[in-house]
Formats: structure tokens, C-alpha cells, sequence
């Protein structure tokens, strides 16, 4: 999932456009875009189009960003848009391993009532210092945790500090990518609210691609192929991911567990990075 794009629960007219499109995923938003006399509308719209043939014919991943376990508005989003349609809920404001134990039974309870046999996976949005602090038992906390998305609009605005201070951001992408890898789970960055500036989003996303990170958020459509740029690994890179894991089988068949590889020696951390760089782009049809 390089490329996820936001598209408001009250937008129903750009449901189809989005699910179009060129992003890997597209994430129908029940949270701040709606304002709170419209959440039901907003859910009543989100319901039909995830249920609608359309959607559920699609090979993109449709991902519905609820609305926060400490407002009254979660329990009716769960039981509007969980079904089959959706491959993921991305709950915001997560601060906790049992804000997510307790979203879970929450989830289990809608899928009980609309009938869904899979389990629905939970994004997890790190987004409070209390939440970034716990970042590794939020991740930890349940099977169902498909991932951590960083949300840095919420972390820094409330508290004076300066989105376009590298260091700042680097700091916050560096402690959720460990808490993710502690739990052997992928991360995605954050939005970039200035749709205008191509720079700036590129800046940011080439660092979260460098840390490890998946893909990155888009709230406009002309930051879909961004993100689909800096995300997806070159031919190099993955042909060398392939010899090396090659390589691996060969040295594992002579009893070895360190090899060569392009004259470098490699051993497991190696063939991890490969392995996981080859699962990113697996079901990508895209890939190189």
C-alpha cells in the first residue's frame, strides 16, 4: 500500500473516482472531514458504496477511517461499514493496548451482527504523545493490528511544534517504524495537508521511505502518483532482493548462513530486508 487517498464520507460523488484511480488504497473518511451533524449521512454514503459491486469487485483495498473510541460516534460506524468490502478500519487517537482489545470487541460485535465470517483488520493511528509512547503495545496489542499510520498533524499542531523541521519529523517516524518492527507489523506516514507543495511531500515521503515505511496517505489525487513514485523500489533494488534471497536457498542447501551476493556478504538481516522489500511489492501490479 504505497499510496492511500482520503476521500470525505460526505463526498459520495468522488467515491467511484478515487476507487479508479491510481492509488493502492482508498480510504473513506468518517472522522474529521465529516462534520458531526453529517456522521450519519456520511455513514449511510460509506455503507452503500463498500457494499456496492463496484467496490467489492475491486482489487484495491478500501480502507474506513471511524471515528475515535472516546466519542459517541464509533459503535455506528462499526455496525454501517463492516463487511466485506472493507479490508481495514482505521481507528484514530489510539493510545493504548486496550483502547485497541477494546476497539477489537467492538469489531466482533459488528461483524457478529452484519454476518462477516473474516476478521477485519485494525490500522492503528499514532497521533498523541500518549499514543506515540505506547506505540510498541499498541502495535503488540492484538493479532488483528495490521499496522501503525502516523499522524502528525494531530501530534505537532496542538503543541507548537514545526512540521517543516526535519529533525521533528524524523524523530516521530524513527520511534513508530521500531515500535512497528518490535512487532513485526508495517508503517505508513502521515498526510501531507499542503497538496500544493510537491517538494515537500516528497521530502517527507522519501524520508519515511528510507526508514522502512510502506507508503504514505495522500488527501488529493495529484499526490497519488507521488507516493506511488518514492514508495515502489526500483528494478535494482528488487532484482538484488531476488539474488539474495536465491542466494539464501543455495547457502541454506550447503549449510551455510553467511554468502555472496553481488561481492558483499550477506547473512539474515540481509535476507529480512530482501524478503520483507519482496513482500511489499507482491501484490503490487505495478511492480517492476
Amino acid at each position: 500500500m504505497r499510496s492511500k487517498l482520503f476521500v470525505p464520507g460526505v463526498r459520495p460523488e468522488l467515491f467511484a473516482k478515487a476507487l479508479a484511480g491510481d492509488a493502492d488504497a482508498l480510504s473513506l473518511d468518517l472522522e474529521d472531514s465529516v462534520p458531526g451533524a453529517r456522521k450519519q449521512e456520511a455513514r449511510a454514503h460509506v455503507s452503500a458504496f463498500v457494499q456496492s459491486a463496484a467496490a467489492l469487485a475491486s482489487a484495491k483495498l478500501v480502507v474506513v477511517r471511524v471515528n475515535a473510541l472516546d466519542t459517541p460516534h464509533l459503535v455506528e460506524d462499526l455496525g454501517a461499514v463492516v463487511g466485506h468490502g472493507v479490508g481495514l478500519v482505521n481507528l484514530p487517537k489510539v493510545e493504548s493496548a486496550q483502547d485497541v482489545l477494546a476497539a477489537v470487541a467492538l469489531l466482533e460485535r459488528a461483524e457478529a451482527a452484519n454476518g462477516v465470517a473474516s476478521p477485519t483488520g485494525l490500522l492503528a493511528t499514532i497521533e498523541t504523545p500518549r499514543g506515540l509512547r505506547r506505540a510498541a503495545e499498541i502495535a503488540a496489542a492484538h493479532p488483528r493490528v495490521a499496522g501503525l499510520q502516523v499522524g502528525l498533524a494531530d501530534l505537532f499542531e496542538p503543541h507548537g511544534i514545526d512540521r517543516r523541521d526535519p529533525a521533528n519529523i524524523h524523530a516521530v517516524l524513527f520511534a513508530v517504524r521500531m515500535a512497528a518492527a518490535e512487532a513485526g507489523v508495517p508503517a505508513w506516514d502521515a498526510a501531507f495537508a499542503d497538496f500544493a507543495d510537491e517538494q515537500g511531500f516528497r521530502v517527507e515521503a522519501g524520508m519515511a521511505r528510507r526508514l522502512g515505511y510502506w507508503g504514505k496517505s495522500c488527501i488529493h489525487p495529484r499526490q497519488v502518483a507521488l507516493a506511488n513514485e518514492v514508495f515502489m523500489p526500483d528494478a535494482a533494488q528488487i532484482a538484488l532482493a531476488r539474488r539474495i534471497v536465491a542466494g539464501a536457498r543455495e547457502a541454506a542447501q550447503a549449510g551455510r548462513g553467511a554468502f555472496v551476493v553481488d561481492g558483499r556478504m550477506v547473512d539474515l538481516p540481509f535476507l529480512k530486508r530482501a524478503e520483507a522489500l519482496l513482500a511489499s511489492i507482491d501484490s503490487n501490479p505495478s511492480k517492476p
